[in-house]
């Protein structure tokens, strides 16, 4: 077994001379009873921006604090010990620029061994030890709690989890090894490998509470004092603490292996094989059940040594790092003190994505949207359909009963466009017809005020044309969401030549208030994110045209990772739409980008694929079957993969020198946004980068 106390750790220390250290500082509480409570509180001296993190320094800080605090116990002089956070915030985890900065294999393995070292020195005290969670806890926060003895929690903690699969690694500070044992194998494969892959998400306190990591929750008002008071119970032997989701003999010889198998094929399904941290961490969890801690805690020292030094991390890091900085400043934004006020909303169109429009704006904004349409009927339609949304939301818990009710009452509908008189915002959603807009323009631009702004949900047309009926274009911007509307995270703000920047900023604001990242885009066909989907999807279907096996395609794109294959796609986003596409791309581009007459074939179809019980393609119906075109030279998958590459790579850099966005990191914050680009990979012009692509067909990288 490892002898942690035997490694010397100053060479991290030394290289994390710049580290924002968390000091530990120490009070002593006299507890009712009498006893003495040494309180630990994690504080880096910022306020709630910058969360307390756990770099080499700090985690060498809290250690000697812990020592002296074990000679101070055995020497009678304390009863036990308790840890809490500044207000609102215990830990954001390990510092991810120390990590990523230091990812040697040497200090990968130094960082590993140094969070078991130090944290392990909470169950090794001679005296109870007590974490009592206060708000934010991630990773290596919720790794300092669970090697204490008890733990308490803020019902309002902002956010509770493991997201270490998410950025390429895994919990490798005693998680992966305690949570199975502590809450029971199916538990812990939620929260530490689907949860990561679902956008991160976060545990409510509740669900945290329930599931067994914490065994009590208490109001934020007196959280301490209640804390401490349970604990003062706890340490007198008033209070005996039951854990009912620890896993007995029976669950780790059959609940168990069940449980990992089945977690291993929906991964497989779900994310391909190109990732490699959901993978080591399930190897983890599974190997847990042996309930060795020792054992456990040298196996996630070896995963988390390669995982750290692996690409796989720093491309994550580098998705990290776009993710938390660039797209809070988004590229090319105007001052945002030049935003206008949005107080009221018009959306133009009733259907479904201008009924989703409608929700997302009342939801976010809070403020009168008015929804108009042809005909009365097609306007009820999508008042119901927002009205249904509402009462779901409120059904899981999502909205209160008010909330709802205010909701509801925000959103009108009508067939009299004259109500759109005193909106600030009015943004269309009318069918993908440039004559079509065009009318709609020419009727709303009369009836709205001078300082209104325009919007347009083109995904494909020139917003300038759209535009060239407008006395004014200077207030137009394109606005493109995705879909579904509420869950994908990406907006393209699309400026033309005439956008001033108030109407910019108006917009980048709105986005922001919604809830959205936003990335300005120039007006060029497609934009980012479609211009470079045409790819993903073009060059596949060309190979199904040439006779290439359905099976083959779909796997073709594997080891980028993306989270499903082209035709899985485009069963998604509707043949109509990814006709649409390809067809705009192939005529605004026809030498670069390829347009087939099989997608319209296979829109007339009901179900063009046969599937499996995870939703995989495994073949055409034989309805579709016919339609193909049925070529004589079909591609390998790894010729598929080098073609979409290379084509990905070659139309990037000509995106980057039309000026589409500032930067070759705009892109990748799209395609995450946007596409579910995975973090592995590291935004698409990493990825290019590390496969040659970007080389091969541009003589350099993207980045140097």
């Amino acid at each position: 077994m490892t002898d942690y106390t035997k490694i010397d750790f100053s060479p991290l220390i030394e290289a994390s001379a710049d580290e924002v250290v968390t000091e530990a500082y120490v009070r002593d509480v006299k507890l009712n009873s009498g006893k003495t409570l040494a309180l630990i509180t994690l504080d880096n001296g910022h306020d709630h921006s910058r969360p307390n993190t756990l770099g080499p320094r700090t985690l060498a800080g809290l250690g000697s604090t812990l020592d002296e605090l074990r000679a101070r116990a055995a020497a009678g002089a304390i009863d036990g010990v308790a840890v809490t956070g500044k207000p609102w915030i215990f830990a954001a985890g390990a510092d991810l620029s120390k990590v990523g900065s230091l990812a040697t294999r040497e200090n990968a393995l130094l960082m590993a061994q140094m969070g078991h070292y130090v944290l392990g020195k909470f169950s090794d005290l001679g005296v109870p030890s007590f974490a009592f969670v206060n708000g934010l806890a991630l990773g290596g926060a919720m790794e300092i709690a669970l090697h204490c003895d008890y733990r308490t929690l803020d019902e309002n903690a902002a956010a509770l989890a493991f997201p270490e699969v998410f950025l390429g690694i895994i919990p490798g500070w005693g998680g992966a090894t305690l949570v199975p044992n502590l809450i029971g194998i199916e538990a812990a494969i939620d929260i530490i490998i689907s949860n990561p892959l679902k956008q991160n998400r976060m545990m409510k306190p509740k669900q945290a509470f329930e599931l067994g990591l914490f065994d009590a929750m208490f109001g934020s008002a007196s959280f301490l004092e209640n804390s401490l008071r349970w604990a003062d119970s706890v340490l007198s032997g008033d209070t005996k603490v039951q854990r009912p989701n620890e896993p007995g003999k029976l669950e780790r010889l059959t609940k168990w292996p069940v449980a990992i198998k089945i977690a291993r094929k929906t991964l497989e399904s779900k994310i391909g094989t190109a990732a490699k941290a959901p993978y080591r961490a399930l190897e983890l969890l599974d190997a847990a059940k042996d309930n060795d801690r020792a054992k456990g805690f040298e196996r996630e020292d070896q995963a988390l040594t390669d995982l750290i030094s692996d690409d796989q991390f720093q491309a994550s890091i580098y998705a990290f790092n776009l993710v938390q900085k660039r797209a809070k400043k988004p590229a090319g934004a105007p001052a945002k003190e030049l935003a206008q006020p949005v107080n009221k909303v018009g959306v133009i169109g009733a259907g479904l994505m201008a009924s989703q429009f409608a929700l997302l704006f009342a939801r976010k904004l809070r403020v009168p949207v008015l929804i108009t349409d042809l005909d009365q009927e097609r306007v009820d339609k999508g008042l119901s359909y927002i009205y249904g949304e509402v009462d779901k939301m409120h059904e899981k818990g999502r909205l209160s009963s008010d909330d709802a009710n205010q909701i509801k009452a925000l959103v009108t509908g009508t067939t009299d466009k004259s109500l759109y008189a005193d909106c600030d915002w009015v943004i269309e959603a009318v069918f993908e017809e440039l004559g079509v807009k065009h009318a709609v323009f020419k009727e709303i631009e009369p009836i709205i005020s001078d300082t209104a702004i325009i919007a347009t949900n083109t995904s494909s047309l020139s917003v300038a044309e759209i535009g060239s009926v407008l006395k004014h274009p200077e207030r137009l911007v394109g606005f493109h969401f995705f879909n579904p509307v509420a869950v994908m995270p990406l907006i393209e703000v699309v400026r033309i030549e005439q956008t001033n920047d108030e109407a910019l900023a108006t917009a980048m604001a709105t986005a922001k208030k919604l809830g959205k990242s936003a990335v300005i885009t120039a007006d060029r066909p497609g934009f980012v994110v479609n211009r470079l989907l045409a790819k993903i999807m073009g060059e596949p279907a060309r190979a199904i045209d040439n006779g290439t096996d359905l099976a083959v395609v779909e796997r073709s794109l594997d080891p980028i990772g993306l989270p499903m294959g082209p035709f899985e796609l485009i069963d998604l986003v509707g043949y109509k739409v990814a006709a649409h596409v390809q067809d705009t791309m192939a005529t605004a581009f026809p030498e670069r980008f390829y347009a087939t007459d099989t997608l319209h074939k296979l829109s007339d179809v009901e179900s063009p694929l046969e599937k499996n019980k995870a939703g995989k393609p495994t073949g055409f119906s034989k309805q579709a079957a016919k339609l193909l075109a049925g070529g004589k030279s079909p591609s390998t998958a790894a010729e598929i993969l080098r073609t979409v590459e290379d084509e990905l790579a070659k139309e990037i850099h000509i995106m980057l020198e039309e000026g589409v966005v500032t930067a070759a990191e705009d892109i990748d914050l799209c395609l995450i946004f946007g596409a579910g680009f995975p973090f592995q990979a590291g935004g698409i012009t990493k990825y290019l980068d590390r496969v040659g692509a970007s080389e091969r067909v541009n003589g350099k990288k993207f980045h140097a």
